[in-house]
């Protein structure tokens, strides 16, 4: 697979670049609202139009195989139009997706919202960070961590709001139609952003396409790292909501236990690579956190109510660091920036696909079973996997060039 040179655009007008800050803290926020609104209502939903329980998963893994299948699109729509234009067409998608499930009593609308989003969502991660190294080289740490805040505020937003905003507005179509707003918000913004930009095209040395490095054993392993750890994260902020809702909690409480989760998530995502800055072997903080996250899996599968909350914050904590510095990992085992943004767009395609599949899957086992101690088992695997994987990961390994 070959990736054409993105254009670069540069801001025609000085204060721009303060415009553009807020802008892209507003498009964040548009990147995970989509997704984690949904399973606070899954119980509700697959009740109401009678899906069963991969049929229900196929919402949020939908998206999810959306982020990894378009991710490489993204780069031709930024090739032919421009970063800020790619990512503005992309947001209208998201938002649009958004605003059709508003008519979610019909299945394929519901559906087709969430491939709708998952597009839009794909080809806004993949050039957003684009966007920042180019426009704030010298702060480009401080807007990612906007960014990064924009988005996990409101993924944690979204999993708490959503079932109030169902009771308050007479339906679960309108709590998830309503995160439009935000969509509008941040196409408001980010029009001007896009008017005052223009492209200047990026040229390649011999007129050479960049190839993924998809003979790379590093560039494999780090993959399957990264499958493992989406394989859980979309699966689990997918049915602990569900899963706690049929061992008898409200869908309040079960959507409070999800935010705990995201926000746990949140915190060590951000100390993650803080810590990975200190180390030469980052299986030191890999190792603790891939086994938090197996502790917490097991934990819900076995004694889920024991500490339900307890139990978010061990998750959250190992899978938020483990994914974090598992894209440091991106940097670290790249020869030059050309390589790791190879390994990145290879590592996101293969794991968001394949981990798209995880949700679909533990609602099939689930109506296999009428049991939830199987699919959270079969999670607990998956952490093993993980760590099998991570005692792999030595500094020593080959670098991708």
């Amino acid at each position: 697979m070959t990736a054409a040179p993105v254009p670069r655009t540069r801001l025609t007008q000085p204060a721009a670049p303060a415009m553009l800050a807020a802008a892209i803290v507003l498009v964040a926020l548009n990147l995970r609202a989509p997704i984690t609104s949904v399973p606070p209502l899954l119980v509700t939903i697959a009740t109401e139009l009678h899906l069963s329980g991969a049929a229900a998963g196929l919402l949020t893994a939908l998206p999810v195989l959306c982020m990894g299948i378009f991710a490489p699109v993204a780069h031709a729509v930024a090739h032919a139009t421009g970063r800020e234009a790619a990512i503005g067409w992309a947001l209208a998608t998201l938002t649009l997706g958004t605003v059709v499930r508003l008519g979610s009593a019909n299945p394929v609308l519901l559906y087709l919202g969430a491939f709708l989003a998952g597009v839009g969502i794909a080809i806004i991660g993949t050039l957003l960070p684009g966007v920042v190294k180019e426009h704030f080289t010298h702060r480009s740490g401080l807007v990612t961590g906007l960014y990064m805040a924009g988005m996990m505020v409101s993924a944690s937003v979204a999993s708490q709001a959503t079932v109030p905003l169902a009771r308050a507005l007479g339906s679960w179509e309108r709590a998830l139609g309503v995160w439009a707003v935000l969509g509008v918000a941040a196409l408001a913004v980010w029009l001007p952003v896009t008017a005052h930009a223009r492209r200047q095209a990026d040229a390649e040395p011999n007129g050479t396409r960049p190839r993924l490095p998809w003979r790379s054993r590093t560039a494999w392993l780090l993959a399957l790292y990264l499958v493992c750890n989406s394989w859980e994260f979309y699966t689990q902020v997918t049915w602990i909501p569900a899963t706690y809702e049929l061992a008898g909690r409200s869908a309040s409480g079960a959507a409070t236990l999800l935010t705990t989760f995201t926000v746990t998530q949140a915190v060590s995502g951000v100390l993650g690579p803080v810590l990975a800055d200190r180390m030469h072997d980052l299986r030191v903080l890999l190792l603790p956190a891939v086994l938090l996250g197996g502790l917490g899996t097991a934990a819900i599968a076995l004694v889920p109510n024991l500490a339900p909350a307890l139990w978010m914050v061990v998750l959250g904590t190992g899978l938020g660091a483990g994914f974090a510095v598992g894209l440091v990992l991106l940097v670290l085992y790249a020869a030059d920036p050309s390589a790791s943004a190879r390994l990145t767009a290879m590592a996101f395609l293969i794991s968001y696909s394949v981990a798209s599949a995880g949700p679909v899957v533990f609602g099939w086992m689930h109506d296999l079973t009428a049991d939830m101690r199987v699919p959270w088992l079969l999670l607990v695997g998956v952490a093993v996997l993980q760590l099998a994987v991570v005692g792999r990961l030595c500094p020593r390994r080959a670098r991708v060039g």
